[in-house]
């Protein structure tokens, strides 16, 4: 059996290539759904598949986990995925393929419970945040290089599916050389469902903190999703749209540690104010010049500085805002809010790109954004304890 560090990187290689998974999907079903005549609007309805699965099985993960441990649930999370993935290619139904994205989701999900619960509770106390911060890391690695394989699309429809399915297997074969551990009962417990009236207190305290990771999701879904229908309609070449989507996330990795650093001296809601107003000019000019493929690599990369980091934001902000009984109720409803804004984004957007075709798709983001610098604005500031610490 491989030792604690080597098994702390197999479980960031599962991450990475979730991450992988989840980037190629978005973009390359957009690309072939639009290709045979769907519209915009059932385009969008058909993405929300891969956030429902994961909205849907996240209140059902922690009893497995007690009882089996953390290398079943891994497991099977990482099966969900290699194998959903393997089937895309023998039946080009809508509803088959909107089945298999729920259970990818399922699958993802069910795979990052188990890795980050792991890697939360097995590194000390003095290295967690770091590692932690290669878990979002190398997740935004793989989401930045899957929109990549749309390119494969020119050999074969099967292609990108069997290639990436083929790269999960095998990545997943490592865990066999991975230990089971069983969780202690305080390592779940901030992700166990909380009363209603739990919810109702940290909705009240800390809505305004939910706003950023709920736009991060509408963002990353919405770009990945809608932005390649979009794209292909005012004249790009699906192999430059391939290109440009990967640009927001690789910026977003850059910025999210100094936003971060920023953000404790400062505060929070400064540096989300900046980083909203900067993604609205970003996307502003994104409008402006959408016809010219380097502006577009340009604005994406902005867009990526700033507002990439909305969703560790948001949880940073959520923390100042919430009392410490509070914290696991708001975590979940962090996670919540991000995968309702992931299905609204491409529903909404493929809504008004049918209604309005004569509109800027990238309005539909400076509006959503100014929206959240409005609210986020007219917000008083906390007594914000954790700054100090």
């Amino acid at each position: 059996m491989v030792s604690a560090r080597s098994r702390f990187w197999i479980l960031i290689g599962l991450v990475t290539i979730s991450g992988f998974s989840q980037g190629m999907l978005l973009p390359l079903l957009a690309v072939i759904l639009e290709k045979n005549g769907v519209s915009s609007s059932i385009n969008g309805l058909h993405a929300t598949g891969l956030y429902i699965g994961i909205l849907i099985s996240s209140p059902f993960m922690e009893k497995p986990l007690q009882r089996l441990g953390y290398k079943p649930i891994i497991m099977i999370g990482g099966a969900l995925v290699f194998v959903s993935l393997a089937l895309f290619p023998f039946w080009q139904a809508l509803w088959f393929w909107f089945a298999l994205r729920m259970l990818v989701g399922i699958g993802d999900q069910v795979l990052h419970f188990g890795t980050q619960t792991w890697i939360t509770a097995s590194a000390a106390n003095e290295s967690r945040g770091k590692s932690i911060a290669y878990y979002g890391l190398f997740f935004s690695v793989g989401f930045t290089l899957g929109p990549l394989m749309t390119n494969l699309l020119s050999i074969s429809l099967y292609i990108p599916f069997l290639v990436s399915a083929l790269l999960s297997l095998i990545v997943w074969s490592t865990m066999w050389f991975v230990r089971n551990e069983m969780p202690d009962h305080n390592d779940t417990t901030v992700y166990s469902t909380s009363s209603i009236k739990r919810f109702s207190r940290a909705l009240k305290l800390g809505w305004v903190a939910f706003l950023p990771p709920l736009t991060y999701g509408f963002l990353e879904a919405t770009l990945h999703g809608i932005f390649p229908v979009y794209g292909m309609r005012i004249g790009h070449d699906v192999n430059i749209l391939s290109l440009i989507i990967p640009s927001f996330a690789a910026a977003s990795l850059l910025s999210q540690i100094p936003l971060g650093a920023l953000s404790d001296r400062i505060g929070r809601k400064k540096v989300i104010l900046f980083v909203v107003a900067g993604g609205m000019v970003a996307f502003l000019f994104a409008a402006f010049f959408e016809h010219s493929t380097l502006w577009l690599f340009v604005t994406f990369a902005l867009g990526g500085l700033f507002v990439g980091s909305l969703f560790s934001l948001g949880i940073s902000y959520m923390t100042d805002l919430l009392p410490k009984e509070l914290l696991p109720a708001g975590n979940i409803m962090c996670g919540m809010a991000f995968s309702l804004g992931s299905i609204a984004g491409p529903f909404l957007s493929g809504i008004v790109i049918d209604l309005f075709p004569g509109l800027s798709f990238f309005y539909i983001i400076v509006g959503l954004l100014l929206l959240v610098f409005i609210s986020t604005a007219s917000k008083r500031n906390p007594q914000v304890q954790h700054l100090s610490t």
